[in-house]
């Protein structure tokens, strides 16, 4: 299945969706004390996303997505894990490392936002904002010292993330949660897949596109370490609660690497997508 969180016109609230055929159905209105956000389909187990299903297959009102507007696919995740140098090309072109160990960081929740968003920056804190496309791991059951073998099985869905950062704070800071942690920082969605529906991972094509100009094109198989090890290794020191989500990682093709340099810049355009998941649309401003 897909979901979504969006805004009708009249309420303003981001309400959780099924997405079905070019249309939205509001999980909310198909039966009492239905969830209204992901996060609580996702506490609801497999009972409830099976209520879900069944009820959306049979009613509800169906509002054109052309009408609607998207939120970030998770609005309150217990915590946004992200997975740094987990391409070899990314790393290279960086001028750093691939550890032994994955690099680990917490992208905080200010920075979530939806698609066609419009995220801005001032010019006095940095000119050198990039973009990273990624894919995006959502736990659905506790995860707590499981085996790569069994990860995939604690996995509730997949998203689109845009890790964007400020590259000229990265590099002039020990770690790096606030260089991609500014307001609208992590754009999400717009959808959310059900892991029934990507049986495979590590088969997907990622890409990004600037301006209308291709910078990324890649696949997810070439992650230096793919989902079920990355969710192996996050629970041996702490339980994964449900909700959490996990940002994998971006392929090569960042603008810093580039010569000349490319970045975001005042009202420019960047969509990050992934094939069978979705495209993940953010408009830049510049403050002066």
């Amino acid at each position: 299945m897909r979901f979504a969180h969006v805004h009708r016109p009249e309420t303003g609230s981001a309400r959780l969706a099924v997405i079905d055929d070019g249309a939205a159905i509001i999980v909310e209105d198909l039966f009492d004390d239905a969830p209204r956000y992901l996060e609580e389909l996702i506490a609801g187990g497999d009972e409830l996303l099976d209520r879900v299903r069944a009820a959306s297959a049979t009613g509800g009102p169906r509002h054109p997505l052309a009408d609607l507007s998207f939120a970030s696919a998770l609005l309150t995740p217990p915590v946004i894990l992200a997975i740094g140098l987990n391409y070899a090309a990314h790393s290279g072109e960086l001028g750093l490392k691939t550890d032994s160990t994955p690099t680990v960081f917490v992208l905080w929740p200010n920075s979530l936002a939806g698609h066609e968003g419009t995220t801005t920056w001032p010019r006095s804190l940095s000119e050198s904002i990039d973009w990273e496309a990624e894919l995006g791991v959502i736990i659905g059951r506790p995860a707590k010292d499981v085996s790569p073998e069994e990860a995939l099985s604690h996995v509730w869905g997949y998203t689109v993330v845009n890790d964007i950062t400020a590259r000229d704070i990265q590099y002039s800071e020990a770690q790096w949660s606030r260089c991609k942690s500014f307001d609208g920082f992590t754009p999400t969605g717009p959808f959310v897949v059900t892991a029934d529906e990507i049986p495979d991972p590590q088969s997907l094509h990622i890409w990004t596109m600037v301006d209308g100009h291709t910078m990324q094109d890649a696949t997810t198989a070439q992650m230096v370490r793919p989902v079920a090890t990355l969710v192996s290794h996050l629970s041996r020191s702490s339980t994964l609660l449900p909700g959490t989500l996990i940002s994998t990682g971006s392929p090569g093709g960042a603008g810093y690497s580039r010569d000349p340099q490319i970045f975001l810049r005042d009202r420019s355009t960047v969509t990050v997508g992934i094939d069978g998941i979705g495209e993940l649309t953010t408009h830049c401003r510049i403050m002066d």
